[in-house]
């Protein structure tokens, strides 16, 4: 099959392009100018130039496809440089959508994630509304939400949720804070998050490709459930660090952070700590099991890649 793969350059899209090779499929990739090197086998994919606000490249990208795959996303927004969620999650999906109705492609894939909803956060809120937009449409749809992604971002500098806490918490020399909600610090680093390995993600896109029984549906990705300070004690392992841990209001780093935030620099944004202590979690038993998958678990072999310099 050849299939449209929009945010094929990503931390998510990548591990797809992999997968859509190895099982012979034909990836059509749009790649914004400067980021082709990030196209890793190249050679087996056609590249169209351009980026999501063009919708012209749009159209040649879906032209003669069977199926897309859209994965692009953003963990933060940097409105000065119009990078904003509401242009990635549902501008883009919805120009996405509207072209692959327009050249008579069925087949739709789109990643949201875990814990959306119609009044949450700006990233919560965005991709609720492109999979509201989706399921009002005559295509075949599959929406996967996966709750927190980790795996080898290879070097590539693409974010990943463990890399990203072994760079901002578990490498500096000061204790990793257990974040909690109100004042009862009895209560840190207690909400729960379901890990899902990056592979396990990119196989379930694949596999929905021409699997009749995950047409319009939506599909929670998540392995077991681990607590914030269980996973800080997993990537500290990991990275061959014993963090110390210190309880932390929530409310007074979210109110730095609000300040702070529109500066790259700064490591956490108001919103993704408003996320995080939501928790994450899910229970993804069926469709594995249905799907003949054993999931990769979150355990220190399979966060090696976090012990590299």
């Amino acid at each position: 099959m050849k299939i449209a793969v929009f945010g094929g350059t990503g931390f998510v899209g990548s591990y797809i392009i992999d997968n859509l090779i190895e099982e012979n499929h034909h990836p059509k990739l749009l790649v914004r100018k400067g980021s082709e090197s990030k196209v890793a086998l190249s050679e087996k994919c056609e590249i169209i130039d351009g980026d999501i606000n063009n919708v012209s490249a749009i159209k040649e990208t879906i032209a003669d496809s069977d199926a897309v795959i859209y994965t692009i996303g953003i963990i933060r927004e940097f409105k000065s440089k119009s990078i904003t969620y509401e242009n990635l999650h549902f501008d883009g999906a919805v120009k996405c959508i509207d072209a692959a109705q327009e050249a008579g492609v069925k087949r739709f894939i789109l990643m949201s994630a875990n814990g959306v909803c119609p009044d949450g956060t700006g990233y919560q809120k965005t991709k609720w509304m492109s999979e509201q937009y989706l399921k009002n449409t005559k295509l075949d749809w599959t929406i996967f939400r996966p709750s927190t992604i980790f795996g080898d971002p290879r070097g590539s500098g693409r974010p990943e949720f463990c890399s990203q806490l072994k760079k901002d918490m578990i490498a500096l020399p000061f204790p990793a804070p257990l974040f909690h909600d109100g004042l009862n610090p009895f209560d840190a680093g207690n909400f729960s998050m379901s890990p899902i390995h990056i592979k396990d993600v990119a196989k379930s896109f694949v596999s929905a490709l021409d699997n009749k029984n995950m047409v319009n549906k939506t599909i929670e990705l998540g392995g077991e459930s681990f607590t914030w300070k269980e996973i800080i004690k997993k990537i500290g392992s990991a990275s061959g660090k014993n963090k110390f841990m210190v309880p932390a209001p929530v409310f007074a780093v979210k109110s730095i952070a609000a300040i702070l935030d529109r500066f790259s620099w700064f490591p956490v944004t108001a919103d993704q700590l408003t996320m995080l202590v939501e928790g994450n979690t899910c229970d993804s038993s069926k469709f594995f099991s249905e799907n003949k998958l054993v999931p990769i678990p979150f355990n220190k072999e399979n966060l090696s890649y976090l012990g590299k310099d």
